[in-house]
């Protein structure tokens, strides 16, 4: 059996390519919108002793406990408030999801570097065929994961982040002639628009595991069965 590197394009033409090629667009996408995000929000503090200005700024990997609302020892309408943080902590679902994007695009790149210069070792073999259909169905059961968690990370960071978080992490605002309120708001898109890749990453994987699986031994002993069991006898020629 011939090893060597054969470069052949027509792979990425067909759907187990081809596919390939977006999943790996789609971690990019996924992984760049999620893990560069910066955002600010500025809490505004009305009260009779003086208005007073607030910063939030929080980054991923979105630990929002270890994000300083108020410096130690500041004085907001009169009071001198003591060291506050934000409150929660969203790293784990946020990594997670980045991890498995960065998985993910590292895998694509492998498997477009097979498919384009060992194709011939890949089909003359079932270990080949077998192993990417199963690491395509884990991957698509791991995209379902940590896109639902990450949905719910980045919910708690809007919470936490939003007018009625900040009035229950700011004892201030509890208090009377004291107004809090967020007039400012960090830009979420991007991390809106990863959640929607995680997702559309899940339904790419699970469409490529079909195509995976047609070039698995499993599928190969099946539908040859199947087909020769339909035939009947060949007619006799006039």
């Amino acid at each position: 059996m011939m090893t060597g590197l054969r470069l052949n394009l027509a792979p990425v033409k067909e759907p187990l390519g081809f596919i390939k090629v977006l999943e790996w667009l789609t971690a990019v996408f996924s992984f760049g919108s999620c893990g560069g995000f910066i955002g600010r929000n500025v809490v505004s503090v009305f009260c009779s002793g003086g208005n007073a200005t607030l910063d939030a700024t929080f980054t991923y990997p979105f630990r929002l406990n270890e994000v300083v609302l108020v410096e130690s020892n500041t004085t907001v309408c009169n009071r001198t408030l003591p060291e506050t943080h934000l409150v929660g902590d969203s790293a784990s679902s946020a990594e997670f999801f980045v991890a498995i994007a960065v998985l993910s695009f590292l895998y694509c790149l492998g498997a477009l570097l097979l498919y384009t210069g060992y194709m011939h070792v890949y089909r003359d073999t079932a270990f080949g065929p077998t192993m990417d259909f199963l690491g395509t169905v884990v991957l698509a059961f791991l995209w379902l994961v940590c896109s639902s968690a990450w949905a719910r990370g980045l919910q708690n960071v809007k919470d936490a982040t939003g007018t009625a978080g900040i009035r229950e992490t700011l004892s201030l605002c509890s208090e009377a002639g004291v107004f809090c309120e967020v007039t400012e708001f960090a830009n979420m898109r991007s991390l809106n628009v990863s959640v929607v890749f995680g997702y559309l990453n899940m339904i790419l994987w699970a469409g490529n595991a079909w195509f995976v699986y047609k070039e698995t031994h499993w599928h190969a002993q099946k539908y040859p069965a199947q087909h020769g069991e339909g035939r009947g006898p060949v007619p006799a020629p006039i």
